[in-house]
Formats: structure tokens, C-alpha cells, sequence
């Protein structure tokens, strides 16, 4: 007897790193540039012994938006959650600036993948 997983259920499983990566793989076999910024590890441990990750950044860029894309005239910004991901305080600030811009802003989760598609298609 084969089990079947729903659309739903799949979401609600993808990690957020393997969500992001599919967003990257896909966005660039449909020609878009995209840039990500990596934590990198410290190498420093906090009081509950899980390492310290940082990524290097001056200025403003706590909160910055996961991905840059850029394809021909299109410049879009875009923060990849798990499907209960949330978006905290200075990620609302990033985005809320670069709408107020004017700039192409999107909060992507597994269940928007149509609407990705479409978007970077």
C-alpha cells in the first residue's frame, strides 16, 4: 500500500535551507543572477555549547533580504521561510523599506511555488 503526502504536508517538512536552495537552483536555470549571504561559523560557542554564527555585514544589514535577483530589467528582493517561519522585526524593516522604494519585495514559503514559478519564469 503506497502512502500518499499531500502538497501540505510537504510544505510544512522542506527545511528552510532546502526550500532557499531550490529557490537558487530554479532562479538560475531561468537566467536570473542571484546573490545569497552565508553565516559563517565562528568558531566560538554560546552558554548552551550550539556554535556562534555570524555573517560579516556593516551599516544597516541585520534583517537584509535572503536573495537578490536580477534578470534583464528586474530587480527583486526576496526573504525564503519555512512554512512556519516568521519574520522578525528587522527583516519587517528591510522589506517595508525596499517596498516603500518601490523595489519588487516578496516573503516566499513552500506553499507560494506556484506563484515563485511564476514570478521567475
Amino acid at each position: 500500500m503506497m502512502l500518499k503526502t499531500s502538497r501540505d504536508t510537504i510544505d510544512r517538512l522542506i527545511s528552510e535551507k532546502d526550500f532557499l536552495s531550490t529557490v537558487i537552483e530554479f532562479a538560475q536555470a531561468h537566467g536570473w543572477k542571484v546573490a545569497h549571504f552565508r553565516p559563517a561559523m565562528t568558531g566560538r560557542l554560546r552558554r548552551d555549547g550550539k556554535p556562534v554564527w555570524v555573517t560579516p555585514v556593516q551599516g544597516d544589514g541585520k534583517g537584509f533580504p535572503d536573495l537578490v535577483l536580477v534578470r534583464t530589467d528586474r530587480l527583486i528582493f526576496a526573504e525564503v521561510k519555512a512554512e512556519k517561519g516568521r519574520i522578525v522585526p528587522n527583516q519587517e524593516r528591510w522589506l517595508g523599506a525596499l517596498l516603500t522604494s518601490g523595489q519588487q519585495v516578496y516573503v516566499w514559503r513552500p506553499s507560494n511555488w506556484e506563484e515563485i514559478e511564476g514570478i521567475l519564469e
